[in-house]
């Protein structure tokens, strides 16, 4: 049964500060009028306090909502979708719902986790960009206590997140193409709906996170992705000075890079 308008939920979302797809499960539950509780979790050890309570899986965002506990920015985009339809995640028409889950799943399976590498291989280079992605997090200990000890954590993350400098080189490599099947897509209308959908939400977020970077955001703030990161997307916290090797940065480069003439 769907719930009506401004009737209590009793959500409560876990996210970790900073990350992404929390980012886009707090959106969708904004937009949809829903109020929640946050709870902010360290990363890595967010793992097995999941476990403990019993969610899906271990990893953010996770929901528990209306007695139903669920894992992962699709799922919950659904779950809210049936709760309460309006206004609505996904369109009614099917070719447009195909083609909007077809982006939601390309964003959540090749651009989040990209992203994820990107970040976490440039804050194990230079931690002092951390507090910033904590901006409004309670994690239950001083932020500036938690990035002074933070340096296994993120060594971990790195590790789990299979960060390393090769595969943080080839999503470099990569992102440009992403970029423009980006733009290939508002283009053509399954990006940029107003209010936004679950495949908006989902690609803007790991966008918006990229953008927290200073290596990345002048390539991508000029193109058509960045407009619709920046319009679904308005809030996001981070920032995190240039740090990444300038020959990595090399392909963004030569994308932005106006042709020549004749």
């Amino acid at each position: 049964m769907n719930a009506a308008a401004g009737q209590p939920l009793d959500a409560k979302l876990y996210v970790i500060p900073g990350s992404h797809p929390a980012m886009a499960a707090r959106r969708m539950l904004e937009l949809k009028g829903i109020p929640y509780k946050r709870v902010d979790l360290m990363p890595v050890i967010s793992r097995g306090a999941l476990r403990a309570l019993r969610f899906p899986s271990n990893t953010v965002p996770s929901l528990s909502i209306g007695g139903v506990k669920i894992t992962g920015s699709r799922a919950i985009a659904h779950e809210l979708d049936r709760l309460r339809p309006d206004p609505p995640l996904y369109p009614s028409d099917d070719g447009e719902l195909a083609a909007v889950e077809d982006a939601e799943r390309w964003g959540e399976e090749v651009l989040q986790p990209a992203v994820r590498r990107i970040l976490w291989n440039a804050l194990q280079r230079d931690r002092a960009a951390l507090a910033s992605y904590a901006e409004g997090a309670r994690l239950g200990v001083p932020t500036g206590l938690a990035v002074k000890t933070a340096a296994p954590i993120v060594a971990a993350a790195k590790r789990m997140n299979r960060a390393g400098d090769e595969a943080v080189r080839a999503d470099l490599a990569a992102l440009p193409g992403w970029l423009q099947r980006v733009d290939d897509w508002i283009a053509e209308g399954v990006l940029g709906a107003d209010p936004p959908t679950a495949a908006d939400l989902q690609i803007a977020a790991s966008l918006r996170l990229a953008m927290t970077l200073d290596d990345l955001r002048p390539a991508i703030q000029v193109r058509p992705a960045g407009e619709l990161a920046l319009r679904a997307m308005p809030d996001f916290p981070g920032q995190a000075a240039p740090i990444l090797p300038p020959a990595w940065l090399e392909p963004l480069r030569q994308a932005n890079r106006p042709a020549a003439n004749g």
